[in-house]
């Protein structure tokens, strides 16, 4: 295990309850309005925002994530993780590049425009960066886990990213039309070979962070704050999901966060040491002002 554990500060605690209230008020209008549109005010400039809340939801989700991370990530590091950030943004723009062009690695499929200004006419400028935005806390729970064996942590930290996507395809191609696919399968109409792709993005992009670990120093990030993260940008679409009744795959994508989880466990010792810090700081501060 690390030996050294560290607290969420008031700004990173702020910062990730920001994204869950609007992760909550999104889902909530996704349910009320989107599911139910007899619900929504028969005048236009009800149906006027509604029309652009809905194009736009989903972009801003990626940019509050992205907010919520950098609180950490500036105040932490500084300037340091931005060429971990560079890196795993050209790697998942390629691998998006391949993808939409020619069907590698993920199957076909086509983006929309509804995530906006697109790199290469193909694919959405936010979406690579969403790939770190996930991505890293996904690397360093496995780094918690898996302290000796940069192996096994590229492997679990790359399924993280595809238990993501167990709930972020049904939500974002089969709810909502972020993107089409052209090849076809059982899971909500994406293709098995998509997982795989996933998979194997995932570890070149893992890879990429054991190579540039020690400037991330991710023993002076916050585990329980990154897990709590990840959990917070999942929550979007499996709220979705669960709002629409699509029930099997909420479960389906519980079970795969769950075996990642379990073999993830050894982490959540450093967690606890992380609640002992945080409580023995709050004591310290509490008599040092008593009077």
């Amino acid at each position: 295990m690390p030996s050294h554990v560290v607290a969420a500060r008031p700004a990173e605690r702020w910062a990730l309850l920001g994204l869950l209230v609007f992760t909550v008020i999104a889902v909530a209008g996704y349910w009320n309005f989107a599911l139910h549109p007899q619900r929504l005010p028969q005048t236009p400039s009800a149906q006027h925002f509604f029309a652009i809340s809905f194009q736009f939801f989903g972009r801003l989700h990626i940019v509050l994530s992205a907010v919520a991370l950098a609180v950490v990530l500036v105040g932490r590091l500084g300037a340091r993780w931005l060429p971990a950030m560079v890196g795993a943004y050209a790697v998942a723009f390629l691998a998006e590049h391949l993808g939409t062009g020619f069907g590698i690695p993920f199957g076909e499929y086509t983006y929309t425009g509804l995530l906006g200004y697109k790199l290469g006419g193909r694919v959405p400028a936010l979406i690579p960066l969403s790939w770190f935005l996930m991505g890293l806390p996904a690397w360093v729970v496995a780094r918690a886990a898996f302290p000796e064996s940069a192996a096994r942590r590229i492997v679990v930290a790359a399924l993280m990213l595809v238990a993501w996507d167990l709930a972020l395809d049904p939500a974002m191609s089969f709810l909502a039309p972020y993107w089409i696919w052209q090849d076809t399968g059982p899971y909500y109409g994406m293709p098995w070979i998509n997982l795989v792709g996933w998979w194997l993005t995932g570890v070149v992009i893992m890879a990429l962070l054991e190579r540039l670990g020690r400037a991330l120093r991710p023993d002076a990030l916050p585990l329980r704050w990154m897990a709590g993260y990840y959990l917070a940008v999942l929550l979007m679409p499996v709220g979705m999901l669960a709002a629409a009744g699509h029930w099997l795959a909420v479960i389906v994508t519980a079970a795969g966060v769950g075996a990642c989880g379990w073999m993830a466990r050894d982490a959540w010792r450093v967690g606890e040491a992380e609640v002992t810090t945080a409580a023995a700081t709050r004591e310290d501060r509490t008599l040092v002002g008593a009077p």
